[in-house]
């Protein structure tokens, strides 16, 4: 599919698309927002498509993980908007800095578990835990994505099997 042809099939499920991108958001403005930020995606990512296939569940799949994606991102910053006449953004955690002993236990408690995870577990894993995306895992440790990713996976069973006494 030449670009002129995938350019006009993608403009044809702008429609669809910006409907799909209103559902997930709830709002116009991050609609068009996200609307944009996939095609911007679909369009730099054109040469990943495969001819033949379901442009629009492919340009669906972009969407979505945009969004979750974003979602995420957003939630780990906890940014919270100071009403004042300065207008500062202020990095807050919700909790506080109050530590209870029991969180103190917890957090070490934790720590030992993971330290005591063999390394082709816990590099990923704590890789993962710092915000690399499991492409950049991969890359960084020369594994394949999916061995990544069941690491990852089994590493976090592992430790819930540990630390069940821990769970609320």
């Amino acid at each position: 599919m030449t670009a002129i042809e995938f350019n006009y099939q993608l403009t044809r499920l702008s429609e669809n698309l910006e409907r799909f991108a209103l559902s997930l958001t709830s709002n116009r403005e991050d609609a068009k927002d996200l609307l944009q930020e996939t095609f911007a995606k679909a369009i730099s990512y054109r040469d990943k498509f495969v001819d033949n296939t379901n442009l629009k569940a492919w340009t669906f799949t972009i969407m979505k993980n945009t969004f979750i994606n974003n979602y995420r991102r957003a939630s780990k910053a906890n940014t919270t908007f100071d009403n004042t006449d300065d207008l500062y953004y202020l990095n807050l955690n919700k909790a506080g800095n109050s530590h209870s002993p029991e969180s103190e236990i917890s957090t070490k408690e934790i720590n030992k578990a993971i330290s005591e995870l063999e390394d082709e577990f816990r590099i990923p894993f704590l890789m993962h835990t710092q915000g690399f995306k499991y492409k950049e895992i991969a890359d960084e440790l020369n594994l394949k994505i999916g061995t990544v990713k069941s690491r990852i996976f089994f590493t976090r069973k592992k430790l819930m099997e540990k630390l069940q006494d821990y769970a609320y």
